[in-house]
């Protein structure tokens, strides 16, 4: 008996399923961090948290649904175990390099934000002074 069509469809409701749990998750605990990253800026913030799980989704299902086709036809369950826990933990693995990268460009925005936010003056100027011999 061919098992194909099952590691298809195991395989499409797993990878499914892990997007959108990390996605959610993602933009859940997220939310919190990119509001410090854009300095308090919540209408920004959820913004871009909704721009982010909209690429995430893309990306993911993207590769998903490029990455399903068999190598070989599945003629028992032991290859089919075999089958999905290969494509499933290539899956996991692209999902995890998503986030990372993510964390990074994101992690990047927040340290820039705090230089600029230690680097402001205290008080805002209130006169120029010419430079000497001007």
């Amino acid at each position: 008996m061919d098992l194909t069509v099952v590691a298809y469809v195991a395989y499409l409701l797993v990878s499914v399923a892990l997007t959108v749990w990390v996605a959610r998750t993602l933009s859940r605990n997220g939310r919190i961090f990119i509001a410090d990253v854009l300095q308090g800026n919540e209408k920004l913030a959820d913004a871009v948290n909704h721009l982010l799980v909209v690429g995430f989704y893309l990306v993911n299902l993207g590769f998903v649904s490029l990455y399903l086709k068999a190598a070989e036809d599945i003629p028992d369950a032991a290859r089919l175990l075999e089958a999905l826990s290969a494509k499933l933990g290539v899956v996991l693995l692209v999902l995890g390099v998503m986030h990372l990268g993510n964390v990074w460009v994101l992690n990047k925005m927040r340290r820039r934000g705090i230089l600029e936010r230690e680097n402001t003056p205290p008080v805002a100027p209130d006169a120029w002074t010419a430079p000497a011999g001007a």
